[in-house]
């Protein structure tokens, strides 16, 4: 009885899978001929999620019409180009129009804005710069895959979508934590947001700071390194919103971030400090003057470091998440589909994770460095 039970179970999961089959191999030229357009749609929109822009969209749609419809706002533009240029980026109509201030004309390119003329021409250049190729901007003749725009690209001082966040959780976590403070002057007992905050608080003390740096010392870069583990956290949590937000994942930033760890690290580094960096003691003088331009170097390589972590590990999980959500469009299928939703759903719960491990990360890496800097001579 049991094995009839089991034989009947085993002949539906394989008509099951000879239907699935058969759809697949009916839907084949359908797939094949469209899959390489959808493909390259699927990376564009990619490409497109993790540059920052000249204007804020929650969503766009395209109408029966073919018309292209964006709904958010605009952000202000600033230029220098022979005097200061203001203006607002719904002039540039999200890369698909002309701006015209002062008798110069703008156009957005690929995120990046330039000079142009009435038309919008956008002149391209050979992989070499022996040719010259020439477009509107709105990308309809493009020649050469690899050519570059050679039109002039006036300094871009522009409040992007990224600058607008940064601003923002920078005023959030000064309002917060300005709060929390009033607070404790009046009582020790956490309250409202204080409880939960307090924590990561002496977290951030007790297991980075103290033991990196040392209980004497620790006191005077906690300010630092409580800013850096909050911005980093909150930030990375917005990337993972529909908002669209990729700020760590800008290179910039990350490089800024890791300049200021270098410049306190460098600033307030002891005597100590640099006499083991120019005459490491305790080896012998040749081997001093070889160690001496490798541990100089060292001092460089620890921002790099910590720059390339955190945009590699931030850009690296929105690519493969947006991948993996971009196969439910590939698949087309009620088995494909669901799996590749479930992966993302996971993924995203890991992403949770990643944003505070990064966090934690570039904190406690700067606090070693700075441990570094202020060590007191042992020997």
């Amino acid at each position: 009885m049991r094995n009839s039970f089991f034989s009947k179970k085993l002949v539906a999961v394989i008509f099951l899978i000879a239907g699935f089959v058969s759809a697949q191999d009916h839907e084949g030229e359908e797939v094949e001929t469209g899959a390489h357009d959808l493909k390259t749609e699927i990376k564009e929109y990619i490409d497109h999620h993790l540059l920052d822009s000249h204007d804020f969209n929650l969503y766009s749609y395209t109408t029966e019409e073919g018309e292209h419809k964006y709904i958010g706002f605009p952000l202000p533009v600033i230029l220098w180009d022979n005097g200061l240029k203001v203006f607002s980026s719904s002039k540039l109509k999200h890369g698909e129009g002309v701006a015209e201030v002062d008798g110069n004309y703008y156009a957005l390119y690929h995120n990046k804005i330039y000079k142009t003329d009435a038309e919008g021409t956008i002149e391209f250049g050979g992989h070499h710069g022996e040719e010259t190729h020439t477009e509107d901007a709105f990308g309809e003749d493009l020649v050469v895959e690899d050519a570059h725009p050679t039109n002039e690209k006036p300094l871009d001082f522009s409040i992007t979508k990224n600058v607008v966040f940064i601003i923002a959780v920078a005023l959030l976590m000064f309002l917060v934590f300005r709060s929390m403070a009033k607070r404790y002057q009046k009582s020790t007992m956490p309250r409202g947001l204080g409880r939960f905050l307090e924590p990561l608080v002496l977290f951030v003390r007790d297991e980075i700071a103290i033991p990196n740096i040392g209980e004497h010392k620790y006191k005077k870069y906690m300010s630092y390194l409580l800013t850096v583990f909050f911005f980093v956290w909150v930030i990375n949590l917005l990337g993972l919103t529909p908002l669209g937000v990729n700020v760590t994942n800008n290179i910039a930033v990350t490089f800024a971030l890791a300049m200021i760890t270098y410049f306190i690290t460098t600033f307030t580094g002891n005597k100590n400090y640099w006499k083991h960096i120019f005459w490491m003691p305790g080896v012998p003088v040749p081997m001093k003057i070889i160690l001496a331009p490798i541990e100089l170097l060292g001092t460089f390589i620890k921002p790099f470091s910590l720059m390339i972590r955190l945009y590699a590990n931030i850009t690296a999980g929105h690519v493969v998440l947006m991948s993996i959500i971009g196969l439910m469009f590939i698949f087309k299928n009620w088995i494909g589909s669901p799996l590749s939703f479930l992966l993302a759903f996971a993924l995203s719960l890991l992403e949770l994770l990643v944003a505070a491990l990064q966090a934690y990360i570039f904190t406690m890496l700067s606090a070693l460095y700075f441990g570094m800097a202020v060590e007191e001579d042992h020997h």
